[in-house]
């Protein structure tokens, strides 16, 4: 029998590395986001749309790589347009989205005040890519955060956790397995179906009164799975799926969140449902 615990045990380093190698240009990307329109402090929104949108980066990413397609394309949309850091780990660099979702959360909170301070706005608009559009929630029921947003936009978010295709169906059949990815990576262990975290958030209803929620998930989306787990029940809700506007569109998890069009088209509109346009195919194209 492998010795399970002692091959498991550099696991989450090893997915660390691996990510760290495929993403070489983070570093410079990181080092000086866009002064004009986003993180731009000076940024006052405008009549046409009041409110300050903080986008929420994923697992595995940060504030700028994950929306170098998103943030400038509601720039161009005259939106004021703001992004966070959240859920770093000690001697990991550049790559966010590792602690745990309840302090991540916290993060968000404390940032959500700084933009309001700065642009003088009431409430702030949310968009979250993946597990940035499941933590919101937290802070939305948990930490006071209905008060202060309007809408939160996910973009194929974990809202009820992921077995990644049944992978995560394995875990109690390696011993310690479970503790191991809690230990070194608390945000992916707070993302499995039945996670304690998960339970606590969805106990009770998924959403909360006050704040406009809209799902956008694709079907091909090969890490949050099943995709109609990212949906969410209430009231106030609309749940997307991008193929029900546009067949030809095959983005997956990554892709929707960080070049897909359509579903950017899907964000505007559920940032401004008064003035919303029909998202199809060629909104590829707009």
């Amino acid at each position: 029998m492998l010795p399970w615990k002692r091959v498991l045990r550099p696991l989450a380093a090893v997915v660390l590395a691996a990510v760290v190698s495929v993403v070489p240009a983070t570093a410079a990307h990181a080092a000086s986001a866009p002064s004009t329109g986003w993180n731009d402090y000076s940024c006052k929104p405008s009549a046409a749309h009041p409110r300050p949108v903080v986008l929420v980066h994923g697992t595995f990413a940060n504030s700028v790589d994950n929306w170098l397609g998103l943030a400038p394309y509601l720039e161009d949309r005259d939106y004021c347009v703001f992004s966070l850091d959240y859920g770093q780990l000690p001697g990991v660099p550049l790559i966010h989205g590792l602690g745990p979702v309840d302090a991540s959360a916290a993060q968000l909170s404390t940032f959500v005040d700084k933009v309001l301070a700065a642009t003088g706005a009431a409430k702030a608009d949310l968009v979250g890519h993946s597990q940035g559009g499941m933590m919101p929630r937290y802070y939305l029921k948990f930490l006071g955060g209905a008060a202060k947003v309007n809408a939160l936009v996910g973009i194929a978010p974990s809202n009820h956790g992921t077995d990644l295709d049944g992978l995560t169906n394995l875990l109690p059949y390696f011993p310690g397995a479970a503790d191991l990815l809690s230990a070194k990576t608390p945000a992916l262990a707070d993302q499995i179906v039945g996670s304690p975290l998960l339970t606590k958030l969805n106990a009770g209803g998924d959403t909360v009164p006050g704040v406009h929620y809209t799902v956008i998930a694709s079907r091909y989306d090969e890490v949050v799975t099943p995709y109609r787990s990212q949906f969410l029940s209430g009231s106030d809700v609309r749940n997307v799926l991008l193929q029900n506007l546009c067949a030809a569109d095959f983005a997956e998890h990554v892709l929707i969140g960080l070049t897909d069009r359509i579903a950017f088209h899907e964000v505007a509109n559920s940032l401004d449902p008064a003035h919303a346009t029909p998202t199809t195919c060629a909104s590829a194209l707009s």
